[in-house]
């Protein structure tokens, strides 16, 4: 039996990493290194206690318990994630098309990239404006 079928029994019936644990573990080497540069042993030690809660979730057997702790986070977190998400989107939209605002509803409009001056109706609000696509 090598090393990684011995971790991997010991590992059975834990709960394991989840967004909360990877959560824990950015923040602790976050503060870890923000001490470290700005000489703030508070820092350190809330660093060094996030990083050892992290692995109290990782090692727990109390999966329920550990299943709630990160179903709450993902609900305080929900708002944050997809505004990131949603910016993602639209970055990787702009390669292939122009997004334009409404001039008086704000409505966001997508339009196709390479077809010239063209008149864009709001969907929303029904104004209608010309732009280059």
């Amino acid at each position: 039996m090598n090393l990684k079928d011995k971790f991997l029994r010991f590992m059975q019936g834990r709960y394991g990493i989840d967004s909360f644990s990877r959560f824990l573990t950015t923040f602790g080497l976050i503060l870890l290194l923000v001490s470290i540069l700005f000489r703030l042993p508070f820092l350190n030690l809330l660093g060094v206690l996030s990083v050892i809660y992290c692995y109290v979730r990782m090692f727990s057997k109390n999966t329920q318990k550990r299943f709630a702790e990160n179903q709450k986070f993902l609900q305080l977190t929900n708002k944050i994630r997809t505004t990131f998400q949603r910016e993602a989107s639209l970055m990787s939209q702009r390669k292939t098309h122009h997004i334009y605002t409404c001039p008086s509803c704000k409505q966001k409009i997508r339009i196709p990239r390479g077809r010239g001056k063209i008149e864009i109706s709001c969907p929303k609000c029904h104004t209608k404006f010309i732009r280059k696509s």
